[in-house]
């Protein structure tokens, strides 16, 4: 069985949206389709379709949280140090093209989220980042063009 690495926080959220799924959303969805199923012929009935597709979406879902969730390897990022970017690791970086900071989190890939700087430790960019020094640039490649970043800070914790 392939194991997933993640951080504890990532975990926890996974289980929660799990728990979310199996307590309130599928009991509403099989409400709704005894409502829909009440209003007669199936055949045409817009309502009954829909909260079907929804239920095929949410046991997909719950199936998939329960594997990711069995398979999960959690690495407690409170213990690692270091002067090198690994998996958990703080890095602040700047694009040496738009001269902006962002700092990102090397997360597993079920727990990304570029919009809360959680990067997957997957994406090119983190594969690039992987081993570098504060200091180290690295290039990776875009739609655009390649892109340069130079590594400021590498911080572990919170």
């Amino acid at each position: 069985m392939q194991r997933f690495p993640m951080t504890g926080p990532g975990l926890q959220q996974l289980e929660n949206e799990l728990r979310h799924l199996k307590s309130e959303e599928r009991p509403a969805i099989i409400r709704a389709i005894a409502e829909a199923r009440s209003h007669g012929d199936l055949s045409e009935n817009a309502e009954y379709h829909a909260a079907r597709e929804r239920q095929s979406f949410i046991e997909g879902r719950i199936a998939e949280l329960e594997e990711v969730i069995s398979s999960a390897e959690v690495i407690d990022i409170a213990s690692l140090s270091g002067d090198s970017v690994k998996f958990g690791a703080f890095v602040t970086l700047v694009d040496e093209e738009a001269d902006r900071e962002v700092t990102y989190q090397l997360v597993g890939l079920h727990e990304a989220d570029i919009k809360s700087g959680r990067l997957s430790i997957t994406a090119p960019l983190a594969k690039a980042l992987i081993g570098k020094k504060t200091g180290d640039t690295v290039s990776v490649p875009a739609p655009g063009g390649d892109r340069s970043y130079e590594i400021l800070t590498i911080r572990f914790g919170g």
